[in-house]
């Protein structure tokens, strides 16, 4: 039972290192399309193809993060050890900066796609309205304020979409909380079991203490030697 818990955990873990890889890869190329000269107004087709990619290994890795969680808490708590806690816990912290960077790379995205289209969007709606306003004027004032009203709705939008990454993001570290809690009552616990370990914890700190008065006393005896002879 014990291999064949190593052998599982060792495949997970692997393939968690790959897609790890893997994300930093699409991180990469996802950058780009926020330093494009001549960024499109919408996604184009590969941007949203490598977004699609990088939510789908996050939710991937998140998985196989639930599965060595589970195989972790199969274990007894004297053959767990430390060592695979904190590989989980470091898998956690890695995914927590991934969806965190992701978040950023978005914002950056939607950012650059907003000041490279802002000019040219105010120019057209300008030519537009005095264009419009030789023909209907009041047609073209209630133009005027229902494109005032798109835009307002998508930035309330954006703002809905930045807001609902950061609960997402808060949840992780309630999660990472979670698990540094569940480490600390694990290693507890261990110790609590083994024999004799609380009283080789006592009879240490009495041997401190007796080698503080030790020294107290000597220090104290030098001290008044020094004044008596003085």
């Amino acid at each position: 039972m014990s291999a064949s818990t190593g052998t599982g955990w060792a495949q997970l873990r692997q393939q968690a290192r790959t897609l790890e890889s893997q994300t930093e890869s699409l991180f990469h190329t996802y950058s780009q399309f926020s330093t494009s000269s001549n960024i499109s107004p919408k996604p184009t087709e590969d941007e949203q193809k490598t977004e699609a990619q990088i939510l789908d290994i996050l939710e991937r890795r998140e998985a196989l993060i639930s599965q060595l969680t589970r195989l972790l808490d199969s274990e007894s708590l004297l053959t767990a050890s430390a060592l695979k806690q904190n590989n989980l816990s470091r898998h956690r912290e890695i995914l927590l900066d991934h969806r965190h960077e992701h978040a950023r790379l978005r914002s950056s995205i939607q950012e650059a796609r907003a000041r490279a289209n802002l000019l040219p969007n105010v120019r057209s709606d300008i030519a537009a309205y005095r264009s419009s306003q030789h023909n209907n004027p009041g047609a073209a004032e209630e133009e005027y304020m229902l494109d005032e009203r798109r835009r307002i709705d998508n930035s309330h939008n954006m703002t809905d979409s930045v807001l609902s990454q950061a609960y997402a993001i808060n949840e992780s570290f309630g999660a990472q909380r979670e698990t540094l809690a569940s480490i600390n009552r694990r290693v507890v616990g261990a110790a609590s079991q083994v024999p004799g370990i609380n009283s080789l914890i006592g009879r240490i700190g009495a041997k401190k203490r007796r080698d503080g008065i030790i020294l107290g006393s000597f220090i104290a005896i030098c001290f008044l030697g020094l004044l008596y002879f003085r």
